[in-house]
């Protein structure tokens, strides 16, 4: 999944680190970086953005203002040097809050959990034999590399192929509910239903679990094991 993001700040070396941990953030595309809020509001209204980076004392229009101007349609994670400002930007529903200076470890919490607030889309469309085809997210069993192909093997027996590396598809889907556990398999945690010895069982396919891979995996699982 990608979130398209706008980059705000009157100060040329601000949005010019902002732009280089965008750049660093596989999730994340920049749609553009402006360097007055008149200048985002018209880019809010011409171009989908889904988050924006913000500072907030900027002069004309400052980023709070800018803020109640788009209303809750674009997530807002405010960048500034003053932290008074913090309690007045969660009043107007900003998902974060980073104060400068702000290392890229802070950038990426912050973006990240823009990510997992985002409402995860429904079904994919891929290319298939020169058609395109609609897939349910909920119907995918697992997702299988192929060297420069990838199969789609959803619940019903039809396995899907189309020209897409893993690394693509995985920054496509919810990260809380598909996750790659080997370099060439992806699951459906919804759909696991047997996993023995450091496999998981889907009918006859048996799907290893990588020691590289294994972490993750384990984090999401427990969140929903009942010990």
């Amino acid at each position: 999944m990608t979130l398209n993001c706008l980059i705000v700040d009157d100060e040329p070396l601000a949005l010019e680190l902002l732009e280089s941990y965008v750049s660093r953030t596989p999730f994340l595309h920049l749609v553009d970086r402006c360097d007055s809020a008149i200048k985002a509001l018209s880019v809010v209204e011409e171009t989908p953005v889904d988050l924006i980076f913000l500072d907030i004392q900027m002069p004309e229009l400052n980023g709070l203002e800018l803020s109640r101007l788009v209303g809750n349609k674009v997530k807002i994670i405010f960048t500034t040097a003053f932290e008074q400002y913090a309690i007045e930007g969660f009043r107007v529903d900003a998902l974060d809050y980073l104060l400068k200076p702000f290392n890229y470890s802070e950038f990426l919490r912050a973006a990240t959990k823009a990510l997992r607030t985002h409402p995860a889309p429904e079904s994919i469309f891929v290319k298939s034999d020169y058609k395109l085809v609609q897939v349910q997210l909920k119907d995918i069993l697992y997702i299988e590399g192929l060297k420069d192909y990838i199969r789609i093997q959803t619940e019903d027996g039809q396995g899907i192929l189309t020209l897409m590396s893993m690394k693509s598809i995985e920054d496509f889907l919810p990260a809380d509910t598909f996750v790659r556990v080997h370099r060439s398999y992806i699951v459906n945690m919804n759909k696991i239903k047997t996993i023995e010895r450091n496999r998981i069982i889907f009918g006859k396919v048996y799907i290893p679990i990588s020691d590289s891979y294994k972490d993750r995996f384990t984090e999401l699982l427990n969140k929903r094991a009942i010990n």
